[in-house]
């Protein structure tokens, strides 16, 4: 239940604090004089979609809390780490800035916008004057009907199930090409396959090829630098070399080695340097091996690369890649050799999803024939309530039509039918409801669907447009009524509503300090007369408009106490 709402610079409102009842809260007041921004505040802290123009001319930001009670164990809260606090209350904010950003809390916590929209629309339902196209769409028919009979459920699983043969018909459909098609990519594939098996290709190739054409390249180069280095290390038959001489060296001195103990040292460091003089040696020894090439080496080398090259402007840009593309190519050939065997095996798939998604289609359809029964009954009962007596309401089901006869709701086509006077016949309610009989019928649909959930406050927008007379009695009785066991919060303009209220809250408009603005304020029993009296006649408030005003607050609390004395 809302319990409070504060609202800060929200177009018209500066700041207000409404406190709402239990019961049957109502809002009336000039047109223009700001009962929607109400109405669109309690939007915005449920999460609804809102405009940056909500913010007031001049505010740098708008807030909108909401303190709801008597909070139903919603499973959504514990998912979430959210609880109420002591007294059982939910503290929902939303703040709204110029650049479209959102800062949202619950009891002081961070969300997101489409947190705060999720636990709200589980709080409170907002009904305005558009709900009721709703109505006139009959895509949406199928929707009101298996919510009054909890086949949402039902329906989830069906859908799954028709999901999953939509992909084996997918799945299907692209085995099935035609013979040219086939043999034209069997041929396609068994040439790019022979073409990579052919070539041999090997992961880290390329960049050996590269390196080693690198070094064919600069043999010659490579060459001399290694043969004047072994020159000088190793000398030749006219010279002794540097290892030569380091090797003289070392005997020198080692023959001298015990009369002088430094001497010893020197020694065995001219002895590392002649190993390392040798080791050296032999590495450029190896080395001028490997520089021994032959032309026709580099030709092998620039073909395997230029083989390589080609290869990737058509199939990948390394080795991998291609590698990775022949395997490909591989299965898909496989797939397609084996297609005959795949799509009997997948058509045989399809014949068992099929019947299981019959199956359950069928069970859904049973079901909704049982509900349409049931919402029949209500609907007709609710509306003979509401000054309908005669209405006859039907929710019509019809098979679809199509390749399947299914969709992702089932096997049913749902149509809502009305006839509005007796002895005319059913005809889909789009056609021939009134904008009155409109509005009656969405509020007896919302009566219906609220018993079978737990959201405990209902807002109503103006939704009596186009009732009046007795039929706004009517309308008046039926909101108290659900308001014994919902909250209702109602925008209105009939005085037949506003006098059943448990509380009524006046929207004015005024001036201050050059700037207008909008307040909210509950009206104590001579003002709900006053108030009444302007509602049934205008801006002239007569003795006789507020004589009237008081009968109609007399006759709205015998009935709502005769409601209290039901239970």
């Amino acid at each position: 239940m809302l319990t409070l709402l504060h609202i800060e610079n929200i177009a018209l409102i500066e700041s207000a604090d409404i406190q709402f009842t239990p019961g049957f809260n109502v809002l009336t007041g000039e047109t223009g004089a700001g009962k929607s921004i109400v109405v669109d505040s309690i939007g915005a802290v449920i999460g609804d979609r809102t405009s940056r123009d909500l913010i007031r001319t001049g505010a740098s930001s708008a807030l909108v809390s909401g303190v709801f009670s008597q909070i139903p164990v919603l499973p959504w809260l514990e998912e979430n780490g959210i609880s109420p606090d002591e007294e059982g209350c939910l503290l929902l904010q939303r703040e709204l800035h110029p650049d479209g950003k959102n800062s949202c809390r619950i009891n002081g916590r961070p969300v997101t916008v489409s947190q705060l929209r999720e636990l709200g629309h589980q709080l409170l339902n907002i009904h305005g004057q558009h709900e009721g196209q709703q109505l006139l769409d009959e895509g949406c028919h199928i929707d009101y009907l298996d919510s009054f009979g909890g086949l949402l459920p039902l329906r989830q699983r069906f859908r799954e199930r028709f999901e999953a043969v939509q992909a084996t018909r997918r799945s299907i459909q692209a085995l099935q090409m035609d013979e040219a098609e086939k043999q034209r990519r069997v041929d396609t594939l068994t040439y790019q396959i022979g073409e990579l098996e052919r070539a041999e290709l090997r992961p880290g190739e390329e960049e050996e090829l590269s390196a080693r054409r690198n070094i064919l390249r600069n043999a010659g180069k490579l060459m001399e630098a290694v043969g004047e280095a072994c020159y000088a290390l190793m000398g030749d038959e006219d010279r002794s070399g540097a290892a030569a001489d380091l090797a003289e060296a070392e005997q020198a001195l080692r023959g001298v080695a015990r009369v002088e103990e430094r001497i010893a040292d020197l020694a065995e460091k001219a002895a590392q340097v002649r190993f390392a003089a040798d080791e050296l040696s032999e590495q450029l020894q190896d080395l001028r091996d490997e520089f021994e090439f032959s032309p026709e080496e580099l030709d092998r080398v620039e073909g395997r690369l230029d083989v390589l090259y080609r290869l990737k402007k058509k199939y990948g840009s390394t080795v991998e890649e291609m590698l990775s593309f022949l395997e490909n190519c591989r299965e898909e050939l496989a797939r397609i050799q084996d297609s005959d065997d795949s799509l009997q095996r997948l058509e045989r798939k399809l014949k068992e999803e099929l019947e299981d998604a019959r199956a359950l289609a069928a069970e859904l359809t049973a079901s909704r024939i049982k509900a349409a029964e049931g919402l029949k009954a209500r609907i007709e009962s609710e509306l003979a309530q509401l000054d309908m007596p005669k209405v006859r309401f039907e929710a019509e089901l019809t098979p679809l039509g199509g390749e399947l006869g299914l969709d992702q709701t089932g096997a049913d086509k749902v149509q809502f039918l009305m006839s509005a006077n007796t002895g005319e016949a059913l005809k889909p309610i789009q056609k021939v409801a009134s904008g009155g009989e409109l509005a009656r019928i969405m509020l007896a649909m919302k009566n219906v669907l609220a018993e079978n959930d737990q959201i405990a406050t209902l807002v109503f927008d103006e939704v009596d447009t186009g009732v009046s007379g007795r039929a706004a009695q009517k309308v008046a009785r039926k909101m108290a009524a659900v308001s014994r066991h919902k909250q209702v919060l109602c925008v209105t303009h009939l005085p037949q509503i506003a006098a059943m209220a448990d509380s009524h809250f006046s929207v004015e408009k005024g001036e201050s300090k050059g700037r207008t603005f909008t307040e909210v304020t509950l009206l104590a029993e001579p003002e709900r007369r006053t108030e009444l009296a302007r509602l049934t006649s205008g801006s002239a408030v007569t003795a006789s408009a507020l004589e009237n005003a008081g009968e109609m607050l007399d006759e709205a609390r015998q009935f709502r106490e005769s409601l209290a004395k039901e239970g």
